[in-house]
């Protein structure tokens, strides 16, 4: 099952032209693709829906809490989408 999660803008890659940023969800940071929300002013600290490594849209925190507190109603969907994204962070993400 593919939900979009919310995450919270960590740090918006250097080097990128605002293309990658950093993001947590659930613990987990990792890198997805901002470049769908090119007409948004995104800073750290930011939440966005993210789907399939994309950020589809900048939701606001209380957005975010909704969102998450739905998600954790779907109880083993959600565990097993949030170990899916632990299984593919990369790199410093992992450690993190």
């Amino acid at each position: 099952m593919c939900l979009g999660i919310p995450g919270q803008l960590a740090e918006l890659v250097p080097g990128t032209e605002g293309q990658l940023a950093v993001v947590d969800v659930a613990g987990v940071r990792r890198r997805v693709n901002i470049g769908l929300l090119e007409d948004e002013v995104l800073e750290v600290g930011d939440w966005v829906l993210i789907h399939v490594g994309f950020a589809m849209s900048k939701i606001d925190e209380a957005e975010a809490e909704v969102a998450l507190a739905s998600l954790h109603l779907l109880g083993q969907a959600y565990d097993e989408e949030v170990e899916a994204l632990r299984a593919s962070a990369l790199g410093e993400e992992a450690a993190s």
